[in-house]
């Protein structure tokens, strides 16, 4: 279950970033109020999954997660680019937090 909260926070923190963009410097209430509610959330999943999960583990596969989602949201929604090697390392970072979690106990 702590797995599945870690996931879930780690998409919370995919929300969050990429609602920064839309808050425009917190000067918008309502995207402001969203990306805020969602770090909130991130990070309190986070720390209930920290109970069984290690915390460089956790936080490694939160920050993979989010960096990963972060950057493909980033060729979705705003035209970044999505040349071979870029897609490459991201699919480094997957297979990283993939390999995290296959190897914990």
């Amino acid at each position: 279950m702590d797995w599945m909260l870690l996931a879930a926070a780690g998409c919370l923190e995919c929300v969050w970033a990429v609602g920064l963009k839309y808050t425009e410097g917190f000067s918008r209430p309502l995207p402001s109020l969203l990306t805020l509610g969602a770090m909130i959330c991130s990070f309190w999943l986070l720390s209930i999954s920290m109970k069984t999960i290690p915390v460089g583990t956790a936080y490694a596969v939160w920050t993979g997660i989010g960096a990963a989602g972060v950057a493909v949201a980033g060729i979705l929604l705003f035209d970044e680019p999505r040349d071979t090697l870029r897609i490459l390392c991201l699919l480094l970072i997957v297979a990283g937090v993939a390999g995290l979690r296959i190897f914990s106990r």
